[in-house]
């Protein structure tokens, strides 16, 4: 697969320059000015090439609940989101406790082939926060352990697990929340497990990734985990960046007051969040209107965080790169997120001049569920390029 992509201005995490870009057989192959070949040529001129966005946490349903989504809805969402790497939870029916659930779900997503899918398996099996055995039986295809949706409530079972993690190279990902104390307080139930999970991170030497971090506490206790040497990676969601609790919407953890949105900001311009991931959880409406937390994010990912980070001047674009690309690649262990000769060839153009309104009608994930929808966004997606193949294009890219 060839791809010529001329005269864009390209951007990653530590350049920003006008180039041609030539991709061969899936990989970067030559940068430089007036280069010539005989192949498919996308005029990249007025647009940014960037390299694609990695979400390394997200969820598409399947198997079990292929009404909200399903592993080809949710793999056209990824690519018009300008993803084309995704790390799926396990939170699925029959949860992705076993190789064999694993692997069909892994099968079906390089029969559709149209971003590179990774399965996480559950912490405890079948999410019952009981039993660990079925982590001795993960094969190389895992990478990461996490009971997303609920925490584990017993720290000596995540103490085991931990252990288990450390002497199978996987990263847990924490999902901290204290179920005993989530009626009470939420933040409080986020606090005091993000604070218990980094305690026990560094005892056990494993590798631990705090998902979805919302209160400025957390945040603090992350800082210091990081600064005294622990193994710790963290994200942040597009949603707890760009929305308080005065926008009254259901997502788990939920919406903060300004105070920890600035915090959040802050941690993220001082170089302690690595991630921004989307929680991407789509529902139908009759399930939102029951109460069901979470909102459909990789289609309204960048251009919510262009808006918010980059368009109030918070970041650079580079800076945004590093937290939707290279970190995550570089932690999901991929070949992805920079544009540099040996690099995939997965690659995004964005129009950073394209002031629009969200409209979730558009939208190509079954969910629907979205609080930006109808708010102004200054940033597009514009074609998604995987391994050289375009695996998405705007009606109005020329």
């Amino acid at each position: 697969m060839e791809l010529l992509i001329k005269n864009a201005r390209v951007i990653d995490c530590s350049q920003d320059f006008i180039s041609d870009v030539y991709i061969n057989s899936g990989i970067i192959y030559e940068i430089g000015k007036k280069l010539e070949k005989d192949c498919e040529v996308i005029d990249g001129e007025g647009y940014i090439l960037a390299p694609s966005f990695v979400d390394i946490h997200s969820h598409f349903r399947e198997p079990g609940y292929t009404y909200k989504e399903d592993l080809l809805s949710g793999s056209q969402a990824a690519a018009r989101g300008g993803y084309t790497a995704v790390n799926l939870m396990a939170n699925t029916k029959p949860v992705c406790s076993s190789m064999d659930t694993i692997n069909r779900v892994l099968k079906k997503a390089r029969e559709i082939n149209l971003v590179d899918i990774h399965q996480c398996a559950s912490i405890t099996k079948d999410l019952l926060g009981q039993s660990i055995d079925h982590l001795l039986e993960l094969t190389n295809e895992v990478k990461f352990i996490s009971d997303d949706g609920k925490g584990v409530a017993n720290s000596r079972i995540m103490l085991q697990a931990m252990v288990v993690a450390r002497e199978k190279n996987l990263t847990i990902i924490s999902h901290a929340e204290n179920e005993e104390l989530v009626d009470i307080d939420t933040r409080l139930a986020e606090n005091i497990m993000t604070s218990r999970d980094i305690i026990l991170s560094k005892f056990t030497g494993c590798k631990l990734h705090l998902a979805h971090v919302s209160t400025k506490e957390a945040m603090s206790d992350i800082i210091e985990g990081k600064k005294q040497g622990g193994k710790i990676t963290c994200e942040v969601t597009p949603h707890h960046l760009a929305l308080t609790s005065e926008t009254e919407y259901r997502v788990n953890p939920p919406l903060r007051k300004a105070e920890d949105v600035n915090f959040l900001i802050e941690a993220i311009k001082n170089g302690f969040v690595d991630v921004i991931a989307t929680d991407h959880a789509p529902h139908t409406m009759e399930d939102k209107t029951k109460g069901a937390p979470g909102i459909s994010g990789l289609e309204t990912s960048f251009p919510v965080c262009f808006t918010k980070l980059v368009g109030e001047g918070h970041i650079t674009l580079n800076k945004l790169s590093e937290l939707m690309s290279k970190n995550p690649a570089k932690i999901m262990g991929l070949n992805k997120g920079e544009i540099k000769i040996g690099f995939d060839g997965d690659l995004v153009l964005l129009d950073i001049k394209n002031k629009y309104n969200i409209d979730t009608t558009e939208f190509l994930s079954k969910g629907v569920n979205s609080p930006f929808d109808g708010k102004t966004v200054l940033a597009a997606v514009m074609c998604t390029i995987k391994a050289g193949r375009i695996v998405y294009k705007a009606e109005n890219f020329k």
